[in-house]
């Protein structure tokens, strides 16, 4: 994901007086560049970068939806809104097949040795930001069985 395609759309939900989806654009914008600037990186924002901050925004937001009092109905509609346009901008992740299809091709000899822990730190070095980590350590443990 690009930070101007962010902007871009955020201006188009101003224009749109769509609040809640500026609001939600905005605070990723925020969080991106925040996660830049202490990385060093503030004029140059990588697509990586973005796209990692998303991800970590969609878990957290996911958590609020998760953690929400269901007497919270209307809180609940609004971190599910901002669930739903972040979710717009995420990258596809892997799912568990091609992760498990993935493993399999280019980790062959490591899955051999059944080390969850050394396959586990291998792997996530590899599939960061291309697979969710529950979804890859559900894979490296019914591989290792």
């Amino acid at each position: 994901m690009d930070i101007e395609l962010l902007r871009k759309d955020m201006v188009a939900a101003m224009k749109a007086k769509d609040k809640p989806r500026k609001e939600a654009i905005s605070s990723l914008i925020s969080a991106i560049k925040k996660v830049a600037i202490d990385e060093g990186s503030r004029d140059d924002i990588s697509e990586e970068l973005c796209n990692r901050v998303i991800l970590k925004e969609m878990k957290t937001v996911k958590e609020q939806i998760d953690t929400c009092p269901d007497a919270r109905a209307d809180l609940k509609a609004e971190y599910q809104l901002r669930y739903d346009v972040i979710a717009e901008y995420a990258p596809k992740l892997m799912s568990a097949e091609e992760v498990k299809a993935y493993l399999q091709e280019k980790f062959a000899d490591l899955l051999a040795t059944k080390n969850k822990g050394q396959i586990m730190k291998t792997v996530m070095a590899e599939l960061k930001g291309k697979a969710d980590g529950k979804v890859i350590n559900q894979v490296v443990a019914s591989l290792c069985n």
